[in-house]
This record gives C-alpha cells, sequence and structure tokens, in this order.
C-alpha cells in the first residue's frame, strides 16, 4: 500500500502529518527492503534548534519521516490544519515497533546507550517478546570513531540483516549520525534519544497522566535540572514565541 507523505512546517522544520498505524507501516515497509533511510523524532526543542543551527536543520529537513513529538509540535500542527495530530514520541514508536517485528520475525539493531543499559534493555526485550531477533548492539564511545572504527561498525550492522537501527545518542548527536550514514547503512535509522533508558529502567519515565497532560518536559526537568534547564526552559519560550508568530502571520 502507497502512501502519501504529507507534511507541514512548523516554525522552520518540515514535519509529517500522520498517525499511529501510517507511521509504524512505513518504517516497516522500508524495513522490510531494507532501505537505507532515516526518521528524525522532532519535540519543541529540536524545532527551534532547526531554526538556529543550519547543519542540523537541514538534517531534519531532508528526513525520511520526521514525526511530531511532544505535546506542543503536535498541538501546533493540529492548529496548522491536521486537527487529528496525536504525538508520535520515541520510546513508544520503538516499543510499538518492536512488538510488529517480533510478530513477522524481523530483526533489529540497537546503537548508543551505556554498556550497561544495552544489557539491561535487551534482557527486557527478551522477556517481553521471546521472538523478538536483536541481532546486535553496541555502545559507541564518548569520542569521534575513526574511520576505521566506523567502517567497521556500519558492516556489522550491515551484516547483521537488520531492518531497522534504534539510536540513542541524543539530540542532536543522533540525528547528525543517522544523515551521515544513509547510503551505508542498509536499514531503517531512528532517532530516538532516551528511549533506551526509559525501557531499561535506569531513567524514569513521567506517569502516564504527565505524558498526556503534555508535561513530560516538566518531568525530565525536574529530574535533571542542571543538564535540562536551558533546553525546555529557553526552548520551549522560544518555541512559544515562534509558535505564536506563526499562527498571527498565517
Amino acid at each position: 500500500m502507497t502512501t502519501t507523505r504529507r507534511t507541514l512546517v512548523v516554525l522552520s522544520a518540515p514535519i509529517d502529518a500522520l498517525d499511529w498505524p501510517t507511521a509504524l507501516r512505513r518504517i516497516g515497509r522500508w524495513a522490510a527492503r531494507h532501505e537505507s533511510r532515516y526518521v528524525c523524532i522532532c519535540n519543541a526543542h529540536s524545532v527551534v534548534t532547526a531554526g538556529q543551527d543550519a547543519a542540523f536543520g537541514e538534517v531534519v529537513a531532508q528526513a525520511d519521516m520526521a514525526t511530531p513529538d511532544g505535546a506542543p509540535v503536535a498541538w501546533m500542527m493540529r492548529k496548522l490544519g491536521f486537527a487529528t495530530q496525536q504525538r508520535i514520541n520515541g520510546p513508544d514508536l520503538m516499543w510499538r515497533y518492536c512488538a510488529q517485528a517480533a510478530q513477522r520475525d524481523e530483526a533489529i539493531y540497537l546503537y548508543g546507550g551505556a554498556p550497561g543499559t544495552l544489557v539491561i534493555l535487551q534482557t527486557k526485550l527478551a522477556q517481553t517478546w521471546p521472538g523478538l531477533k536483536v541481532a546486535g548492539a553496541y555502545s559507541p564511545p564518548f569520542r569521534v570513531l575513526t574511520a576505521e572504527e566506523d567502517a567497521a561498525v556500519v558492516a556489522q550492522i550491515n551484516a547483521s540483516g537488520a531492518g531497522t537501527v534504534w539510536v540513542s545518542l541524543g539530540c542532536p548527536k543522533q540525528e547528525l549520525w543517522m544523515a551521515a550514514h544513509r547510503g551505508r547503512i542498509n536499514a531503517v535509522m531512528i532517532g530516538v534519544g532516551a528511549a533506551f533508558d526509559y525501557h531499561a529502567g535506569t531513567i524514569t519515565r513521567a506517569p502516564l497522566w504527565m505524558q498526556h497532560a503534555g508535561l513530560e518536559w516538566l518531568h525530565r526537568l525536574v529530574s535533571e535540572p542542571r543538564r535540562l534547564w536551558k533546553r525546555y526552559l529557553v526552548t520551549n519560550t522560544l518555541f512559544i514565541i515562534g509558535a505564536a508568530r506563526q499562527l498571527m502571520l498565517r
């Protein structure tokens, strides 16, 4: 089944207007053909950064799919005409996709996260879906890989037979990594931020009522104030200003 892509520009970033079944089906179709593609999961921070950093903005614009993560981005898309838009966030996208991949005997690959987190995550995935094939996992060092190391990782991923590579490096590192490897890695790369830590339980995710109320960012801010205060307070303010300007100029 062919699905026509529809995007809406939020501030300066083109974001896909789509629902959960469409997002999952599209990734699954690409994965079955081992197409080299990448998916950006875009929250308010990503959208603001895309307008401030030309290189990052180009990466988001060139993505094969950019989903609306974060309540503010989904809300903005509803205001711009896609009235039923939901959040398509990284942790839930990964979890829903793994459930489907286990059903169709499709292999996945995990890239990113701390070594201990990957061990816990793989155990959790095996317990949840015994039939899920985790074809490999790699925790990169906190430095730029040499050309030889990078080539070895690419070869390992391609040899694994994985249809998707779930990338947990944080924004904007994961988006830049995926863009640099499109055309080299024969799988769909999806940048899912802190999803590995959430699913492994090394970071506690906001309770469902906060997620549904659009307050997941507040839970993360309270949990890691020193690291995240600028991201959430400054960029959220810039998002509100940019969104108000865009809506007034419609």
